[in-house]
């Protein structure tokens, strides 16, 4: 029996006796391989650096600058891509605010203290 999740979410639950079971179909990627992917990324990003080290050695004009360039932007491109983290499938949210009651202050009264 599925039952309705919250807003926002789309992931079935489904509810055996007590306990709930998620689906395997909405399992985030493991964490093995998405550091596999992301070292596999930093790897290429680096191989095409030294291919563009290589090309100003024997390129000349504005090829040779362009090589240049992208031998000195891919450091730091390579890096934002290899670092970029998890995303989270269920963005939640703030939580919900209540406004509290609270009780009128009384202004001075005409006579007291005087």
């Amino acid at each position: 029996m599925s039952l309705p999740t919250p807003a926002g979410d789309s992931r079935p639950v489904i509810r055996r006796g007590d306990t709930e079971v998620h689906s395997v179909t909405f399992a985030k990627t493991p964490l093995s391989e998405e550091q596999k992917a992301r070292t596999k990324r930093y790897l290429i990003s680096m191989s095409i650096r030294v291919a563009c080290f290589l090309g100003v050695m024997v390129t000349s004009g504005w090829v040779r600058w362009a090589m240049l360039v992208g031998a000195v932007a891919l450091p730091y491109i390579a890096v934002v891509m290899a670092n970029a983290g998890r995303e989270s499938d269920v963005d939640e949210g703030p939580a919900d605010i209540t406004p509290q009651q609270f009780t009128a202050i009384e202004g001075p009264r005409p006579g007291i203290g005087t």
